[in-house]
């Protein structure tokens, strides 16, 4: 007796939007009212419960929210044991290190990394995925030096309103500025369905 799997569950990318930028909110809210350290905690609680929420609307979490909210979960306890703002307005800089040395360096071994987070959503020729793995490579890359910049010039205050309202929005404008790769390397239908079954054949034959 054979089963049909269930189905996939997809959010929408409104509700996606929401759960990321929710946390960034709480962070600004909290340290308007209570300061850096009661919205360090907030943030911290605001970023698991995010994560829960995305598993239950998904029943899956993408690597990079992961990877953010287990830094969140390190810098953010350095900050309130050690009551040092320092560390979490470094952990921008060590998440988007983290992703530009993952996805650069994936590429020095061949693999471009970006299949794994984005395969499910677009079908690219290798080319695309290479060039496009390279531009969100050096984009983080220029994040973590933008955000080391940033909390060495200004005020707190200035800090937490460049992470709540500048950085999603850099991001999403860069998201969108990569359409015309997308529509360039695409690849057919047929060719994408050729290669699945080129690729279910070699798993086979293993």
């Amino acid at each position: 007796m054979t089963t049909t799997p269930a189905p996939r569950r997809s959010m929408h990318p409104l509700v996606k939007f929401a759960l990321e930028m929710g946390p960034l909110v709480v962070f600004f809210v909290a340290n308007g009212k209570a300061g850096i350290y009661a919205a360090t905690g907030a943030f911290m609680v605001a970023t698991f419960v995010a994560l829960a929420l995305m598993w239950i609307l998904a029943r899956k979490i993408a690597v990079m929210p992961l990877v953010s909210a287990a830094v969140v979960l390190v810098f953010g306890t350095l900050t309130l044991w050690l009551q040092d703002d320092h560390f979490i307005k470094m952990k921008p800089t060590i998440v988007n290190g983290l992703f530009a040395v993952a996805l650069l360096g994936g590429l020095a071994f061949g693999r471009p990394l970006m299949t794994y987070v984005l395969g499910d959503v677009f079908q690219l020729k290798a080319e695309g995925w290479r060039r496009l793995t390279i531009r969100w490579g050096v984009f983080f890359l220029v994040m973590a030096v933008l955000n080391e910049v940033v909390w060495r010039s200004v005020s707190t205050d200035a800090w937490v309103a460049f992470k709540t309202f500048g950085y999603l929005p850099l991001t999403f404008i860069f998201a969108l500025a990569q359409a015309p790769l997308l529509t360039r390397y695409a690849e057919e239908p047929k060719a994408a369905e050729q290669n699945a079954e080129h690729a279910a054949d070699g798993t086979l034959a293993e």
